[in-house]
């Protein structure tokens, strides 16, 4: 009952937050710890933390920059609007930026020319095991929370109506033309299983996998097990850490850990799977 409320209250100031500023107002400008963002005005996620805050992200941030140089190249799957890949951008020679939500990647395309990231290269398309059209919602309130059309229609996806629309998804690996990348970050809201399947060639040579691991999003969005979750991500890194719970396991452990989350509906925002 006090989830549903809440996310009403998000949908509703949203709103207000768009209606006051004007219906031909379609961002507003941010300055940041890191840079100027433009927000969706209706966002009450990422956008009303850089509004009232000027930082987001900045935990996430940290935890990859050991294993950043110079030198690295870095895959950020599900951008947004790019105050995780513009900002890891300053620490390395390349970011590539994938981003599904169409509107949101506008954003991000604005907000890699406001801060001249001229190394972040942002591609519009969704991360898949296949080349395939995928149903896409594309959430107002919570932008970020945009994802393909879940396999269980639960209100938390829905209650602040969606539009729903076709996106291009591909395998990344065949997609991109180098796959070397030292690092990956992945935040797509469920499709994380799919888009491993289709990224394994770039799992092997990859130093560092920052994952979101949540389980209403494995149960009801993709319909995949812990285990299945697991399947395409173990063979390549030995160790998982997870920041809300500071512990670090070894491969041994990754399934019962995960698992234990899993049973008490407690997620973490950026699991880091490493071989060091």
């Amino acid at each position: 009952m006090k989830q549903g409320l809440k996310l009403i209250f998000q949908h509703l100031s949203g709103l207000l937050t768009k209606k006051i500023n004007g219906s031909c107002v379609c961002a507003l400008i941010t300055k940041t710890d890191v840079g100027l963002f433009a927000v969706d005005p209706e966002d009450f996620a990422v956008g009303r933390e850089l509004r009232m805050h000027g930082k987001y992200g900045t935990d996430e941030i940290e935890r990859v920059k050991p294993f950043l140089t110079p030198d690295s190249r870095a895959l950020i799957v599900g951008a947004h609007i790019g105050t995780l890949a513009i900002p890891i951008s300053k620490l390395c020679k390349e970011v590539v930026a994938i981003e599904a939500n169409p509107n949101t990647y506008e954003l991000l395309t604005k907000n890699i020319t406001l801060n001249a990231a001229s190394n972040c290269q942002a591609i519009n398309i969704a991360a898949s095991n296949k080349e395939e059209t995928l149903q896409f919602l594309l959430s107002r309130s919570n932008s970020g929370g945009s994802k393909r059309v879940p396999k269980n229609k639960e209100y938390i996806y829905y209650y602040d109506k969606p539009e729903e629309v076709s996106v291009n998804a591909f395998s990344l690996d065949q997609y991109l033309d180098d796959t070397e990348f030292d690092i990956i970050v992945m935040d797509i809201e469920g499709s994380e299983y799919f888009a491993l399947q289709g990224m394994q060639n770039i799992l092997s040579k990859a130093k560092l996998l920052a994952v979101e691991f949540i389980p209403h999003h494995l149960k009801n969005v993709s319909g995949v097990t812990v285990a299945q979750f697991l399947s395409v991500i173990e063979l390549h890194f030995s160790r998982l850490t997870i920041p809300t719970q500071n512990i670090t396991v070894e491969a041994p452990g990754f399934l019962p850990t995960l698992s234990d989350m899993y049973n008490r509906e407690q997620g973490d925002e950026g699991i880091l799977f490493t071989n060091v």
